[in-house]
């Protein structure tokens, strides 16, 4: 893999977490462009010092976002993933907004749960 990534024992961050986060940031980036080959689950874990079942587990996630794709013996690669994240996000937004009215939030009130939460998430 071209770029490195380190991973920080001391966070209060699960180390899957960690390089799902990373991994999720270098394919935005395009540090990692679409149809990058990722390392195997076992050569990546040997690279970073994990178990294969942590890296086996941030691939995992990382499918679910839209941010990687396996396919099958040929390897995982990135994925054109931009729209595929935005649209999740989008969906779970909508699904967020329609909780929100049925429970008979003000429009002022979802929207300070949500920027609350996305601050959150994003550690500001």
């Amino acid at each position: 893999m071209t770029e490195k990534i380190v991973l920080d024992p001391d966070s209060g961050i699960a180390p899957y977490e960690q390089l799902r986060n990373r991994l999720s940031e270098l394919a935005r980036s395009g540090a990692l462009p679409v149809g990058h080959r990722l390392p195997t689950v076992r050569g990546f874990a040997e690279e970073l010092g994990l178990a294969a079942n942590t890296v086996a587990k941030a691939y995992r996630a990382l499918e679910a976002d839209g941010v990687i794709e396996t396919r099958g013996r040929n390897g995982t690669f990135v994925a054109a993933a931009g729209g595929a994240a935005e649209q999740r996000a989008a969906t779970a937004a909508q699904q967020y907004a329609e909780t929100a009215e049925r429970l008979g939030l003000t429009r002022q009130q979802a929207l300070s749960l949500a920027k609350d939460a996305v601050r959150a998430a994003y550690g500001d």
